[in-house]
């Protein structure tokens, strides 16, 4: 039997330190222009990215210093565990229900390690229930806010009255390396900031929105589109200069295929919220999805206030559109490691 899953629930939580970008540029050039011979090409990204601030678990300060696995994955624990408990206290107060009434709990971040897991080490000061399912999912990458909805929605929909809360948490900025004066380390410190986003998905309990349809796509052969490594000081990334031109020629057939088998046709999408992974990812997506310039104007809000903070930040632009008014029907999309894409259709709550 089908079970219509509800959006009841929605809230963000940034850290308290604010980088601004004049500043983070600032501090690119004096850690990194005496090291690289292009770095004055590689500047005009602070500028040119759309992003004024973003949010940081450490001040500007402590990425002057270098930092080794240790430091980093203790700074992670104790920052992701406080934006968990914002996020995830805000939607329940939203969804009307405590932390007594969640049955399991889908946590996504690709950030950090912790074992146990981030929402084990908050069970006691979130009040959970001893009985209550967890379900970690790491290496979904800026995909994961979609695709973990999605986990979130199934479990919910599989479990009669069951009431599901996903947490999408990411410290992108512990991955900024001193050791690394590369091109896409330089264009990684101009884009990422960190954050959460928690949504509450429960069955026939009303709510903001109903799920109606999800899907998910892997390319074969793009492994290097989009990444960690792991290195000895902490995690590297990978990104692809080729991302835009790829989001450009491959995003949109797929997702037209994706809400065909689910019986929709992309002209039936009154909203497209989007993971905004950046200000040329935002019009490629444009291009990509036939829609006009400047469709995508809420995200690149959500990029200029807070930057990319991987998988929280579609829930931050779903956030600003149901603050707008969700029309009839909605897709929200994030693109992803792997390289992957992932789709979730929304009708608005009658």
């Amino acid at each position: 039997m089908h079970r219509t899953v509800n959006l009841s629930g929605l809230g963000l939580a940034v850290p308290d330190h604010i980088i601004r970008q004049a500043d983070a540029a600032a501090l690119a050039e004096s850690l990194f222009s005496g090291r690289m011979k292009g770095f004055r090409h590689l500047a005009p990204i602070f500028s040119n990215s759309g992003i004024r601030r973003r949010h940081t678990v450490q001040p500007l300060s402590w990425f002057i210093e270098p930092h080794g696995w240790a430091e980093r994955m203790q700074a992670y624990v104790e920052g992701a565990s406080r934006l968990f408990v914002e996020a995830a206290t805000r939607a329940l107060r939203q969804a009307g229900l405590t932390a007594q009434d969640v049955d399991c709990v889908v946590t996504v971040s690709s950030t950090g390690f912790s074992v146990p897991s981030i929402e084990a080490r908050v069970a006691g000061e979130m009040d959970f229930r001893p009985d209550i399912e967890r379900v970690p999912v790491f290496g979904l990458g800026c995909a994961g806010g979609v695709s973990g909805f999605s986990i979130a929605s199934r479990l919910a929909a599989s479990r009669p009255g069951a009431r599901v809360l996903l947490v999408a948490i990411e410290l992108c900025s512990l991955a900024f390396r001193l050791d690394e004066p590369t091109n896409v380390n330089v264009v990684a410190s101009a884009l990422f900031g960190d954050g959460a986003a928690a949504c509450v998905l429960t069955v026939g309990e009303g709510g903001i929105a109903s799920v109606e349809s999800t899907g998910e796509h892997l390319f074969p052969d793009t492994l290097d589109i989009m990444g960690w490594t792991v290195d000895d000081p902490g995690l590297g990334i990978v990104l692809a200069q080729s991302l835009p031109h790829f989001v450009s020629s491959r995003i949109g057939p797929v997702i037209a295929e994706m809400l065909s088998g689910n019986g929709l046709d992309v002209t039936e999408i009154d909203r497209f919220v989007c993971h905004p992974g950046g200000a040329k990812v935002l019009d490629a997506l444009e291009g990509a999805l036939s829609l006009g310039q400047g469709t995508l104007n809420d995200e690149r809000q959500v990029l200029a206030e807070y930057g990319n903070m991987s998988s929280p930040t579609v829930l931050f632009v779903l956030e600003r559109a149901i603050r707008a008014g969700l029309p009839e029907r909605s897709a929200m999309i994030a693109m992803g490691p792997g390289f992957s894409v992932s789709c979730i259709t929304l009708r608005r709550a009658a």
